[in-house]
């Protein structure tokens, strides 16, 4: 597998490199990031209003089920686990391809990487929540 940052060899030659490339494939990484988190969110939202359906029937003193939202909302959650890591991964891989003239000299691949890797994790803390 590729390293984290910019390759020092590519068949391109020094002077093809583009920081635009970079910054494009750095866009399409932030998109995954963002989606990710919205489905997350959104799965978050499903699980907690399953919980406030089953709580008004309470207050009347029926009994109520467990209901399939936490199981909905934590199956949302792990999609968009899946898709923060899917996207992580493809930009870890894309990165290492670039020749160094195409990253910028500030660019800082481990930043969004650990970033994306951090929000892998807590949306898997927050499914198994979800799930308890």
């Amino acid at each position: 597998m590729s390293g984290v940052s910019c390759a020092t060899w590519s068949p391109m030659s020094e002077t093809d490199g583009d920081p635009r490339v970079y910054f494009a494939a750095e866009r399409t990484m932030l998109a995954w990031l963002r989606t990710g988190i919205a489905v997350m969110a959104f799965g978050f939202v499903v699980a907690r209003l399953g919980l406030f359906l089953r709580l008004l029937p309470a207050q009347g003193g029926r009994e109520v089920g467990h209901g399939v939202s936490p199981y909905l909302g934590a199956a949302l959650v792990i999609l968009g686990v899946v898709a923060t890591a899917g996207g992580a991964l493809q930009y870890q891989r894309y990165v290492g391809t670039l020749p160094t003239s195409a990253c910028p000299a500030t660019s800082s691949p481990r930043f969004v990487l650990g970033l994306s890797w951090a929000l892998v994790f807590l949306g898997v803390v927050l499914a198994l929540v979800l799930l308890a």
